[in-house]
């Protein structure tokens, strides 16, 4: 089920308001011997079912499959808990870690190992051909953050299934992120605060990124399924289109993200951000301390740490740096245009460290600036590219080669066609709209006013998403695939 979709907004998350807001947080069932008495927790059982019903929409079969990684969490973290201090407990982590891994490994790079092994010994081990379960590298990093933490100590022992549960199966965040980790929501899953405020700009924010997804990555993804399709292509076409797609990724999944957070914020949990204007960046590391932020965190947090980080040698350095951007290559798909895609930026990190740092110290930032937009959009091209020979096409497209034309009529024709939509874009991508906007809330008149069209606007921008389902003018989020 879409979050941009009619059945989603006008069905679904209706009834779920509607129930979740009936019930109670909990109510007393009955009083033990001790005199304690057991709670049925009404709110979080509501999430859990509409949650598990979200995925069962999409995904009947593999829904058996998420409740099996929930249970395996669950009994894992409780026998971490229960060794605690004892060899057993390790031995659980690493049950529990190795399991979860296997399973994504299995559905997610089976074919993509067995292709490899019969290019290299010329075998003909038959695909497997597996349907890739939605969002299981979103829920199986959420579930080895719970059992980690809870091994280290971070984060204790969940011992009611239905909230750990509800935390694997949370449908805002549960097939495209942000990854929530089980710390950010333990205290949230126990006992949350409902308000108005929080509810309103749950909506607002909501609405904001349904906007992004629908009005600005939709008609991105247009614009650069258009210009491949073209029989006039020339180098600054292959350029246009990698601003499409770069922009189409942002827009696509912070428009995610925001609708995960916005939702996050209606029901009382409180998710940390995704993504901070990552195209206003100065640096490659910059960017990624921007981009996809919660990904970047659990690869810190989870590996690069664990591995030393940088209080190792410079070899060693050389090494956590290219394991963790290999992994966090792999991590997007099962294809080498992910590896090496991961391994560019690994490259660049490098460079910056030894070299460029310095070189952006005594230069205009605009330079640096320029530099991180072309690394950004030569990185996406490569990204979104149909495989190795894709990539190779579309960068050579990108450099003049095989003899392309600098311009084309068509290039003008889609330039002039898509212009106002880019713009929108480029703006959109930076803070000037939410910074001024801030500023104007500052003064005691124009923040009245706004106040009162911040609602209109959101009740607007509502119809006319609404008007796109209606016409069929939708898309699935691009990271559903991961």
């Amino acid at each position: 089920m879409l979050f941009s979709s009619i059945s989603f907004l006008y069905y679904f998350f209706a009834a779920v308001l509607l129930l979740y807001f009936i019930v109670p947080f909990k109510f007393k069932v009955f009083k033990k011997k001790s005199g304690d008495y057991v709670y049925f927790e009404a709110k979080n059982f509501v999430l859990f079912l509409f949650s598990f019903f979200f995925y069962f929409y999409g995904e009947p079969v593999y829904t058996l499959l998420m409740i099996a990684t929930t249970v395996s969490s669950y009994i894992h973290g409780l026998l971490i808990d229960k060794f605690r201090g004892k060899r057993l407990s390790k031995v659980f982590l690493w049950s529990s870690v190795v399991t979860s891994i296997a399973v994504l490994g299995f559905f997610k790079y089976s074919d993509f190992f067995i292709t490899n092994v019969n290019a290299l010994f010329q075998s003909d081990i038959a695909l497997l051909k597996l349907a890739l379960p939605i969002g299981i590298s979103f829920y199986t990093f959420q579930t080895l953050s719970y059992t980690i933490d809870v091994y280290r100590g971070d984060a204790k022992v969940q011992k009611s299934f239905v909230r750990l549960a509800t935390y694997v199966a949370l449908f805002p965040q549960l097939i495209a992120g942000p990854i929530v980790r089980y710390t950010t929501v333990e205290e949230d899953l126990t006992e949350r605060k409902h308000t108005f405020e929080g509810f309103a700009s749950g909506v607002t924010r909501f609405v904001v990124g349904l906007s992004k997804k629908v009005l600005i990555a939709d008609s991105l993804g247009a614009l650069a399924r258009t210009l491949m399709a073209s029989n006039d292509k020339s180098v600054a076409m292959y350029w246009i289109y990698a601003i499409a797609i770069s922009f189409q990724l942002y827009f696509d999944f912070s428009g995610y993200s925001d609708m995960a957070i916005g939702l996050g914020r209606i029901f009382g949990f409180r998710f940390l951000e995704n993504f901070n204007y990552p195209f206003i960046s100065k640096s490659v590391a910059e960017f990624w301390r921007r981009w996809h932020m919660s990904l970047g965190t659990w690869f810190r947090d989870y590996v690069y740490i664990p591995l030393g980080g940088n209080r190792v040698s410079l070899p060693k350095w050389i090494f956590n740096t290219l394991v963790v951007w290999f992994l966090t290559g792999f991590w997007h798909g099962a294809d080498w245009t992910f590896i090496i895609w991961g391994l560019y930026f690994a490259a660049f990190l490098m460079l910056e460290k030894f070299a460029l740092k310095k070189v952006f110290e005594k230069i205009p930032k605009v330079f640096s600036h320029i530099y991180v937009v072309v690394v950004i959009l030569i990185s996406f091209v490569i990204f979104s590219a149909n495989g190795l020979s894709g990539a190779l096409s579309d960068l050579g497209g990108m450099f003049g080669a095989g003899g392309l034309p600098l311009w084309s009529g068509a290039t003008s024709y889609y330039l002039s066609s898509y212009a106002l939509i880019l713009i929108f874009a480029l703006v959109g991508s930076t803070p000037v709209v939410k910074n001024t906007v801030l500023k104007l809330k500052e003064k005691s008149t124009l923040g009245k006013v706004i106040n009162v069209l911040e609602p209109i606007f959101v009740a607007v921008m509502l119809l006319v998403v609404t008007a796109y389902f209606v016409d069929g003018s939708f898309s699935p989020f691009l990271y559903f695939r991961f």
